[in-house]
């Protein structure tokens, strides 16, 4: 009688950690190729697409996750609003709707977008002939177009900020470089300084898995990043030098933290793992975005009025 075969040994936290960092590494290998390639067509047009696509999938996810939770949702009409804010805000901030060198009118087209994304929700929810949960409906897909496509659409403005007179022409996308590495290295950081001596829980009930011993590895490492960055680009980047990297590497690290947590809190009241299975080591679109859609505001406001304030 042969033996039952034995249940297959789950990955080390070594091993999750390499497939964590080489599925980082590709996907954002890919966005700063494209933006640093020298060709504003193409590189204008492989950022919107990207962008565009992580958006789009990001919020496919979220009304996943809200279905398993069994909260009714319009996912057609979330996903195409999805998609026309992200195109809308890009052909703004690329002055190609004559906006360009004005935040204020950038976010004047949002506000706008959005009021009207939310009549177009009424009117959906006024054509429902079977649906009697609307007002669940159209919060739930309000609140996925601006978890989603609208936090990602700070990652727009940062990339394309109008920068005074004499600065950088790649300001904005060694900014955006410098964003993304802080807040990724807070991620890692955490993941890394957590598995290795983390003893104290977080907050259980949301992420089993974070501990304090992995939050001040976020901050350490992250700010580590945020200064060695500076130190060897902030010529390029407007109005930084190593007390703002401090800071922003403080504040950040921490602002990715709970980035992480809010989506573990969504995740945990579906009962799924991850977000999706689309990378190795991570999981989903939303395991890969969950940390930069909320330091993506925060790092445009502190350029927009501490950075650039005249």
């Amino acid at each position: 009688m042969s033996e039952p075969s034995s249940a297959p040994m789950p990955p080390s936290k070594a091993r999750i950690l390499l497939r964590r960092l080489a599925s980082t590494v590709a996907l954002w290998t890919v966005i700063l190729a494209a933006l640093f390639s020298g060709r504003p067509l193409v590189s204008d047009g492989i950022f919107l697409l990207l962008i565009a696509l992580l958006a789009l999938a990001g919020l496919v996810e979220f009304y996943g996750i809200a279905e398993k939770r069994g909260m009714v949702n319009f996912k057609y009409c979330g996903v195409i609003g999805g998609l026309l804010l992200m195109i809308g805000t890009f052909l703004n901030v690329t002055g190609h709707l004559g906006t360009s060198g004005s935040p204020s009118r950038v976010n004047d087209f949002e506000t706008t977008f959005l009021i009207l994304f939310v009549l177009g929700l009424c009117v959906r929810q006024f054509l429902a002939k079977n649906n009697s949960a609307g007002l669940t409906a159209i919060a739930t897909t309000l609140f996925g177009l601006m978890y989603v496509p609208w936090l990602l659409n700070f990652i727009q403005k940062i990339s394309f900020f109008p920068f005074p007179p004499g600065s950088s022409p790649d300001a904005g996308k060694y900014f955006l470089l410098y964003f993304i590495l802080v807040t990724k290295f807070s991620d890692m950081g955490a993941y890394a300084v957590g598995s290795l001596i983390g003893r104290h829980k977080m907050i259980p009930r949301i992420s089993p898995g974070k501990t304090w011993e992995g939050f001040g590895g976020a901050i350490l490492v992250s700010t580590g990043a945020s200064v060695a960055f500076v130190h060897f680009f902030g010529a390029k980047m407007v109005g930084m030098n190593y007390l703002h990297a401090t800071i922003l590497g403080i504040v950040l690290s921490i602002a990715a933290v709970i980035g992480d947590l809010i989506e573990s809190l969504f995740k945990r009241e579906a009962g799924v793992k991850d977000s999706g299975k689309l990378f190795p080591g991570i999981g989903g679109i939303l395991d890969l975005l969950d940390s930069l859609l909320f330091n993506a505001p925060i790092m445009y406001l502190y350029l927009r009025h501490i950075l650039t304030h005249p």
